[in-house]
């Protein structure tokens, strides 16, 4: 894990790529432009010059991000990854808007259980892909290994077993409720994970949509929320269209009035007026 200055300045250079990437700047000039508004005591500066660098001679964003793996965690580096991929839908500016977030809550009070729901709802609005996504997710530094093998387990069973019912078994509440009804106590290789209040959640979503198990979460625990992709509005360039259509239209009209009165004056097309020479008739 970082210093809590290190997420403040990436959610800062996160914010910043948010900004100016929809005024189609390119990315190595961001960078070198917020390059001088880091703070020079973390090492984020460091890592943007490098970025750069790279970026300049391979075009891409996520093999500089992979080579500081000391730096970048290896979801972010997912993110953006499928992002650069032309082959799929996952836009930059959302990948960036993403990794902004996640960047605030990591420097507040980051919890195991925030990250995890907060990175895995966003493979799922997103519709990246589980099996990567969740290998990434794994070995994130915030997670011990108690967490990291709970991690490969959803990855093997998410899609055949409910999540909901993954996360409910490794809460406090189920293990509350089999001591209740004189059940052993949880193995100790299976260690809760999530608490009471958790647990109650999961349960009650059993077999749901599991967008509103992670919407319940969010509501009653204060969970970081996935930023959703915004529609573009399209309404600025309506009047403009509007406009040249009406020209062709009017033009088309004036060509239509010409010819049914006296015939179609053909001069009025002819470059600097210059008519040309009638035919010779003897000519043949």
């Amino acid at each position: 894990m970082l210093e809590r200055e290190e997420y403040v300045e990436q959610a800062y250079l996160f914010r910043v790529l948010a900004d100016r990437l929809p005024d189609n700047i390119p990315l190595q000039d961001i960078l070198e432009d917020v390059d001088e508004e880091l703070m020079a005591t973390t090492k984020l500066p460091l890592a943007v010059s490098f970025i750069s660098s790279e970026l300049k001679h391979l075009g891409q964003f996520a093999p500089a991000m992979e080579k500081l793996s000391h730096y970048f965690t290896p979801f972010q580096t997912y993110l953006v990854r499928a992002a650069e991929d032309d082959r799929g839908r996952f836009e930059m500016r959302v990948a960036i808007e993403i990794l902004r977030m996640e960047a605030e809550y990591r420097a507040e009070e980051p919890t195991c259980q925030g990250i995890f729901l907060y990175q895995f709802e966003a493979l799922c609005r997103n519709y990246l892909e589980y099996d990567r996504g969740l290998q990434a997710i794994a070995l994130d530094p915030i997670f011990d290994e108690s967490w990291h093998e709970w991690i490969l387990t959803v990855r093997r069973q998410v899609g055949i077993i409910d999540l909901a019912e993954l996360l409910y078994v490794r809460s406090e509440h189920y293990w509350e409720r089999e001591k209740a009804a004189g059940r052993p106590d949880p193995p100790t290789d299976k260690p809760i994970l999530f608490g009471v209040k958790e647990g109650r959640i999961a349960f009650a979503h059993h077999l749901k949509d599991p967008l509103f198990l992670f919407a319940a979460l969010q509501r009653h625990l204060g969970y970081p929320k996935v930023p959703r992709p915004s529609r573009v509005d399209n309404s600025r360039d309506v009047i403009p269209q509007l406009l040249r259509r009406m020209e062709r239209l009017e033009t088309r009209i004036k060509l239509c009035e010409e010819e049914q009165r006296a015939g179609m004056d053909l001069t009025q097309f002819y470059v600097n007026g210059d008519v040309p020479d009638p035919p010779d008739p003897g000519a043949r």
